[in-house]
């Protein structure tokens, strides 16, 4: 792990900042997501990087808060609207 910001007390784990130039939490802040898009950037970030972890399961993981960002906006995530 990894502290980069000497104002934060919790450390971020490797397999979020390691090799990158913006740690996801910083850019979820900066692009004011809410909570379902935050976290679906946090999982495709981590994607293939958490150790015994794998990319898929995390993918799967940031599809479910796509669709429940989806949820919110429209009641029903497998819908889709025409002009797509």
């Amino acid at each position: 792990m990894s502290d980069n910001d000497t104002n934060d007390t919790t450390p971020t784990p490797d397999y979020y900042i390691s090799g990158r130039k913006y740690e996801p939490r910083k850019v979820i802040d900066d692009w004011g997501l809410d909570w379902e898009l935050g976290s679906a950037l946090k999982y495709i970030s981590r994607a293939g990087r958490k150790p015994d972890n794998s990319a898929l399961k995390d993918l799967w993981k940031a599809k479910d808060f796509i669709n429940f960002e989806i949820e919110k906006l429209d009641g029903d995530p497998n819908k889709r609207p025409k002009e797509v």
